[in-house]
């Protein structure tokens, strides 16, 4: 019988972090605030000081994702393992887990099988503490917010105004649309309100963008919290908030280091969601990894169409990086599930329904290529139902776009089942052929960004708005932010809004149904049809199989 992810984790032969730290990236223990045995913070100082040698950065991203699972974070820690092997030194950056996912649906971020980050335990649940940081910041300036109409209103909050709503680590519907401050006077003012999910939180994307202490507590003054009855915007600033919202994030903004399961670096660190948010990691881990390594291979969330544009057009724009290579994740299995095959039915063979889904995986190919600019790898996620002549049909297809085609097999193997991505990845790093550039250029108005992404990424044939969101676009661009860049929040399951329309579909229409300004973080959020910023748990979530024994192991963690 087949070890779960957990039992594989549990047997893991850990290395303690500061001789991991030291054999591995040369980091000293001064270095180092260790959380126990197996984690620790490197600190920003020693970062900053450290003159690196800046390696190559590969970026893994995906289809778009199906029930039947793609295993991106499995691949970027199994590809990081395999790149070792072959004698490059490379420290994988990864997300750090939401809860939301973990006791819903879609599962942790550690990995899975043999291509793991450990402890896998710590890493799923509350790992060092970073998002309760984050939410404790966010709901501070709530708090602080209607403190303040409480004391007098001295700012002049219009209460129907008020843009800012309170965040949980929890997918909770229920707290999707609130009333606060009910039960008399001392309570204060009733007004609506709500909940986000952290991951959603403008302040957890400040977070992953920051440079600096300097720099996120500046990001953190200019968050728009609320507006005048004139419609003036209100600032974190004139709350003077940002300074105790930078003193909570004092530890977590300092990149955490753990290992994989064969022992080599991985920093994690950060975690908003490409359906939602921008999809990447922190700017300061990435930068750091980059310092330790030859190779860095981070991911971006969800597929190629919102967490690699999001890590191009607003990661990359902000921060100066460069991907060198990127690795394109699929399976055969949901290749077929994107050409139309029932969930229960994706180990059968089925070269007709293989063909047709192979369109899906094709868009992002020439995104990545085309629109993103990077030379790509497609990384087969090996299932043993997978048949010769499914892999021939998609090298066909890839052939003809001159992209090659690795089967991996790092779950089941380790590093071992994936030194032919390696070589490849480091083939085409090396080759120098990386041209990248953006969707849409900084000077475009902010619909025609939303619109380039639409037609040029989603393979739709135009974007609409109703007259007022219409008007909020207006005047965002009108008051001075049209030079920022776009995040979408849309469906990651299809390239349309419709999660139902698989495969690559063209000529939809996207709806932009709601505008938000995001001015600490520096970009303009779209939300596009039916796609919620707190998501609901499932009729049967993932916490019901979560226990804990009298020894204190966890069970049914994946």
């Amino acid at each position: 019988m087949a070890l779960s992810d957990i039992e594989i984790a549990q047997a893991a032969q850990l290395k303690p972090v500061m001789a991991m730290a030291a054999e591995r990236l040369g980091i000293p223990p001064e270095a180092l605030e260790p959380y126990g045995h197996y984690k620790a913070k490197i600190d920003l100082g020693w970062i900053d000081r450290h003159p690196g040698t800046f390696g190559k950065l590969v970026l893994v991203t995906a289809i778009s994702p199906t029930p039947a699972g793609e295993g991106k974070t499995t691949t970027t820690v199994g590809l990081g393992d395999a790149l070792n092997r072959i004698g490059k030194r490379a420290v994988i950056a990864l997300r750090e887990p939401s809860l939301g996912p973990v006791f819903g649906m879609k599962g942790g971020a550690a990995g899975g099988g043999f291509a793991q980050v450990v402890p896998m335990e710590d890493i799923n649940l509350h790992f060092t503490g970073d998002f309760n940081a984050i939410a404790l910041a966010h709901n501070l300036l709530a708090a602080l917010i209607d403190n303040h109409i409480h004391h007098g209103n001295s700012l002049g909050f219009d209460s129907r105004r008020i843009v800012w709503k309170r965040v949980m680590d929890m997918n909770d519907r229920a707290l999707r649309s609130t009333v606060i401050s009910l039960g008399g006077a001392g309570n204060g003012f009733p007004r609506e309100d709500g909940f986000d999910i952290v991951v959603a939180s403008e302040v957890m994307a400040i977070f992953c963008l920051a440079t600096s202490r300097k720099d996120l507590k500046e990001r953190l003054g200019n968050i728009i919290v609320g507006y005048t009855r004139e419609q003036a915007p209100i600032r974190a600033r004139d709350l003077q908030a940002q300074g105790a919202m930078a003193a909570l994030l004092k530890d977590a903004i300092k990149p955490n280091l753990v290992q994989t399961l064969e022992n080599n670096p991985a920093i994690i660190h950060g975690g908003p969601f490409a359906n939602i948010a921008h999809g990447c990691n922190t700017v300061t881990a990435t930068k750091a990894a980059l310092k330790l390594g030859e190779y860095v291979v981070t991911e971006a969330g969800f597929g190629a169409d919102l967490g690699a544009e999001k890590f191009i057009d607003i990661k990359c724009r902000k921060s100066g990086l460069r991907p060198d290579v990127a690795v394109v994740v699929a399976t055969l299995r949901a290749l077929k599930h994107h050409g139309g095959v029932d969930a229960k039915d994706l180990n059968t063979p089925n070269l007709p329904a293989l063909e047709k889904g192979i369109a899906n995986l094709e868009r992002h190919v020439d995104n990545v290529r085309h629109r993103y600019g990077l030379p790509c790898v497609v990384s087969i996620n090996h299932f043993t139902s997978d048949t010769q002549e499914e892999l021939d049909l998609l090298r066909k297809h890839m052939d003809r776009q001159g992209v090659p085609v690795v089967v991996a097999r790092h779950w089941a193997e380790g590093s071992a089942g994936a030194q032919e991505l390696a070589r490849e990845v480091v083939r085409l790093a090396e080759s120098g052929t990386a041209t990248m550039r953006y969707v849409y250029d900084d000077q475009d108005t902010l619909w025609e960004k939303m619109k380039a992404i639409a037609t040029r990424v989603y393979g739709a044939s135009d974007i609409t708005a109703d007259s007022a969101i219409r008007g909020k676009i207006q005047k965002l661009q009108a008051d001075g932010y049209g030079h920022y860049p776009v995040c979408v929040a849309k469906t990651q399951y299809s390239f349309s809004t419709d999660p139902k329309l698989r495969g690559a579909p063209s000529g939809h229409v996207v709806n932009i149904r709601e505008v938000r300004l995001a001015a600490g973080a520096e970009f303009i959020v779209m939300i596009c049809g039916d796609i919620m910023t707190m998501p609901g748990l499932p009729k049967e979530p993932a916490s019901v199989r979560i226990d804990i024994d009298d020894d204190g192991k966890i069970s049914g963690l994946f």
